[in-house]
């Protein structure tokens, strides 16, 4: 990785930058697997306007399990790190969404079918469901599910502890 700050292109193209983001990411990551000496593939792409960068690994992924952590703990650990990155070497603040051996897609999966379940829940109870405390990420792809069922919902409490409430139409 380059030392010295890389600034957005002129006109400041979103595509370009994000691009940009997702780049730094990637040569922030590779140093990382270099030191862990783990194998893994780094994938990047631009997705719903922010970049996004994922570790695959063809071996297997039981050694890229361990930048997952626990309940995605040390992946999210790596997301704030691998942003604080791409803020040093840009000076803007990143919204980079890192993924590690699926275990993003499949929790957002699972999730879209728990916010589609309670949407379910509250169309035919008429009462709001509340459900278990949720990282912010975990919140927004419920948020989605929800809205994409008709239905609103809304986030209470205070972090770590804060949930998702769906609420009849």
């Amino acid at each position: 990785m380059t030392e010295g700050t890389i600034s957005a292109p002129e006109g400041g193209d979103t595509l370009t930058r994000l691009e940009q983001e997702g780049e730094i990411a990637a040569d922030y990551l590779e140093g990382l697997l270099d030191i862990a000496d783990l194998d893994g593939d780094i994938d990047m792409d631009v997705e719903a306007d922010r970049a996004a960068v994922s570790i695959i690994s063809d071996a297997g992924t039981k050694d890229l399990q361990k930048l997952v952590g626990r309940d995605g703990e040390v992946l999210e650990a790596l997301q704030e790190l691998t942003r604080l990155a791409v803020l040093r070497e840009t000076g803007d603040r990143s919204r980079l969404m890192l993924d590690i051996a699926g275990f993003r897609a499949d929790k957002r999966a699972e999730l879209a079918e728990l916010g589609a379940k309670a949407a379910s829940e509250v169309k035919s109870t008429g009462q709001p469901v509340e459900l278990d405390p949720m990282t912010p990420f975990e919140r927004k792809v419920v948020h989605d599910a929800v809205a994409a069922a008709g239905l609103r919902s809304e986030s209470e409490g205070e972090e770590p502890q804060r949930f998702v409430v769906v609420l009849p139409a």
